[in-house]
């Protein structure tokens, strides 16, 4: 199956369990996920299978949006609600308008130290392996850029907001961040995952309704390993449509021959995009084959190859 899914990703898993029963859910063995979402978190978890996971590289940059509640009082070591409380409770001594000044203070580009419980490598290991055998974790800051944070609510020790962040950020970060700011500590209590790039809620698919429908789909033993199985076409029908993935290139519906030449790697004419930097090439309507990069004029360069 070759597609980009965008799953409901439920609280209490690994991104990466959720791929694993999506690889039992779809048969494909070749799933990426598209930026993780922590165990606590849920929401939009766009999915690449099968070929398509060749396109994760044009999917880097893309924003996230957040919905959330933060905690304050004290610190944890997660910097979540699943880590250990590391200070002492403290009273909540701020107002609602000294809370919304210092949201406002890590709007824009700043630079963020991600967590310790976090899958940032050090030499090789990830931070959170290192961080639960009691070594020392040192991770540099990282340039990130928050375009919007808003505080919605604010009562007792918590309060609600919405937050854009470009990739790479850590919202736990910024929770922890704000309640050193404060003086009181803070951690992440909840969050939701609204938005991955062009990609909504509206359009994922939670992972309990997947396996429902693969269930109520499956096929007979003679044919369960097939890929034009019901199950395997029920859950492809939920993909999104190739031609509305990655919305920044142009498509274009190229013939035979040089769809060829594309295949193997060679330089064609697409005089219908004479500007476009980059292009999706397609069979078919629904047929994706490559995408290609402008070298000049017409002339593209096929950069991957789907075949």
């Amino acid at each position: 199956m070759n597609g980009l899914l965008i799953l409901d990703k439920p609280s209490g898993i690994t991104s990466h369990d959720a791929i694993h029963r999506l690889r039992r859910i779809t048969g494909e063995r070749s799933i990426g996920h598209l930026g993780t979402l922590d165990p606590l978190a849920t929401g939009v978890l766009p999915v690449l299978l099968g070929r398509f996971t060749r396109l994760a590289q044009f999917f880097a940059a893309a924003e996230k949006t957040y919905t959330g509640s933060i905690r304050f009082g004290f610190a944890t070591d997660t910097w979540d609600a699943d880590g250990t409380p590391t200070t002492p409770a403290q009273p909540i001594a701020f107002t609602a308008a000294q809370l919304h000044a210092a949201a406002a203070s890590f709007l824009g580009d700043i630079l963020q130290t991600p967590p310790a419980y976090s899958a940032k490598k050090i030499s090789g290991t990830p931070a959170h392996q290192l961080a639960r055998q009691g070594k020392p974790v040192e991770l540099k800051p990282v340039p990130i850029r928050v375009s919007h944070f808003q505080i919605e609510s604010f009562a007792e020790d918590r309060a609600t907001f919405t937050l854009t962040v470009s990739s790479g950020g850590y919202i736990r970060s910024i929770a922890h961040s704000l309640g050193q700011l404060l003086g009181c500590g803070a951690h992440l209590a909840t969050l939701r995952r609204t938005q991955a790039g062009v990609f909504t809620l509206t359009q994922s698919h939670p992972l309990a309704a997947l396996e429902r429908l693969a269930a109520e789909n499956a096929a007979s033993p003679e044919t369960k390993d097939s890929a034009s199985s019901p199950a395997h076409e029920a859950i492809a029908q939920l993909c999104i449509h190739p031609r509305l993935m990655l919305p920044e290139f142009p498509s274009v519906t190229a013939d035979e021959f040089t769809l060829g030449r594309l295949c193997n790697g060679a330089q064609v004419n697409l005089p219908e995009f004479t500007l476009a930097p980059t292009v999706k090439v397609f069979r078919s309507r629904d047929d994706l084959v490559a995408i290609a990069h402008r070298i000049a004029g017409t002339l593209f360069q096929p950069t991957i190859v789907l075949g």
